[in-house]
């Protein structure tokens, strides 16, 4: 069986009840941990403590281009039971097929140097640990966690990170003195103050991820049921929707906490340049149990969105053999340990960790696209999708989607170089 010892099918017909769709809640949720991680965390503190609530809106446009891709991606999943990097091998030609996949799977080393940096600033915040000798730690753990546990395990572990992480930011947004006018303001009005450009992109890298949409074509096939039945496959889609949906708006509540606990630093006129600075004055602006919950959030979304990692390095480097992602087989094991043991090297070589974390979000939006119009091409095709294939409606917001990621590259690219 294809998902031997990963991914169990279960041969029922669900059915659309608020019961069925909370139990089968999970894939969309593994997502969300993915997008608030502690890249997210230094873009967004940067955005907040630079621009207070100005930027919002890159939270909320970024948001809802990612539901429209990661449903896409899913899509993908659950029409051809191949996730994006198996679909790339088999439909497209060998050259071009290895630059996606590989530059994919540097996204994913990208990712999980980021995230394991965080858990382990969010180590010395807690414990005086060091940084280096806190990643290694948070590698182990990360590792240990793939290697030992079955998907089910994880997807539980996730989710409860995931609710942690919420109810923090929860706690630190309910200590703000929030300006909701002011930050509604945000949230729908574009606005690129001056400077303001490679923070924008830092927010798209952070919540659109290529690693994430190869990720959720992958663990959305933990859902499959008996796909031979038109119907049953179709309330599958509309299962998978609801559950982007709900974790998206999810990831969208909590990224816009960040900014919205950030701003207490721009109306202080402090710019944060370091994930530790943010904590240290967290504590005279909100008190001290302030401090000791970003510090524990930070780790919480450090493991967790790190394991993501992993798991999107592993599937993509199977998919380069045509193999689903099973953490039993060697190329899947091979991918995992490229990605969090290169990821944790990279960091012996970071002189400043919040401008890592920062650059590593705009390194992912520049791979974006890539990633974005490889899926469009292959969710596009009735040879992939068969009668599934993206609808003309479908792929001029997709192709929208694609053109404003290029074109915000491109003009990272020109400021860059100015």
């Amino acid at each position: 069986m294809k998902y031997k010892n990963w991914l169990s099918k279960e041969n029922h017909t669900p059915k659309l009840t608020a019961h069925d769709f909370f139990k089968y809640i999970g894939p969309g949720l593994i997502v969300t941990v993915g997008f608030i991680d502690p890249g997210n965390w230094a873009s967004n503190i940067a955005a907040g403590s630079s621009y207070g609530y100005k930027l919002l809106w890159m939270v909320t446009l970024s948001t809802i281009m990612l539901i429209v891709l990661q449903h896409n991606a899913a899509h993908l999943g659950i029409v051809t039971g191949l996730c994006i990097p198996e679909a790339t091998t088999k439909h497209i030609k060998s050259k071009l097929r290895n630059t996606i996949i590989g530059s994919a799977l540097l996204a994913s080393v990208g990712t999980a140097m980021a995230e394991i940096l965080g858990a382990s600033i969010a180590l010395r915040l807690l414990f005086a640990i060091p940084l280096r000798i806190g990643a290694i730690m948070s590698a182990a753990v990360v590792l240990w966690m793939l290697f030992s546990n079955s998907y089910r395990k994880i997807e539980k572990l996730v989710i409860g990170f995931v609710s942690l992480i919420g109810l923090a930011f929860i706690f630190e947004v309910y200590l703000v003195n929030v300006s909701w006018g002011e930050a509604i303001n945000g949230w729908v009005t574009p606005s690129f103050p001056d400077g303001s450009l490679p923070i924008i992109m830092s927010v798209l890298g952070a919540v659109v991820m290529p690693h994430n949409l190869f990720l959720h074509s992958e663990i959305i096939q933990s859902r499959q049921w008996n796909l031979k039945d038109k119907s049953v496959m179709e309330k599958q889609l509309k299962y998978e929707f609801l559950d982007t949906l709900f974790s998206m708006l999810i990831g969208w509540a909590i990224n816009s906490a960040m900014i919205l606990v950030a701003v207490s630093f721009f109306s202080k006129g402090i710019i944060v340049t370091e994930l530790e600075q943010a904590q240290i004055m967290l504590k005279p602006l909100l008190g001290n149990a302030a401090a000791v919950v970003f510090a524990i959030a930070l780790l919480f979304s450090g493991i967790s969105s790190s394991v993501t990692a992993g798991m999107a390095g592993g599937s993509i480097f199977a998919g380069l053999f045509g193999e689903p992602y099973d953490i039993s087989d060697r190329h899947t094991k091979i991918g995992v340990l490229i990605t969090i043991l290169l990821a944790m090297a990279i960091i012996f070589f970071i002189s400043n960790p919040f401008k890592g974390l920062v650059y590593s979000q705009m390194l992912l939006s520049i791979q974006l696209p890539i990633t974005i119009f490889t899926q469009i091409y292959l969710t596009s095709s009735e040879k992939v999708m068969g009668q599934y294939k993206n609808s003309k409606l479908q792929n001029i917001v997709l192709w929208i989607i694609g053109i404003i990621v290029s074109i915000l590259n491109i003009t990272l690219l020109i400021s860059a170089l100015i």
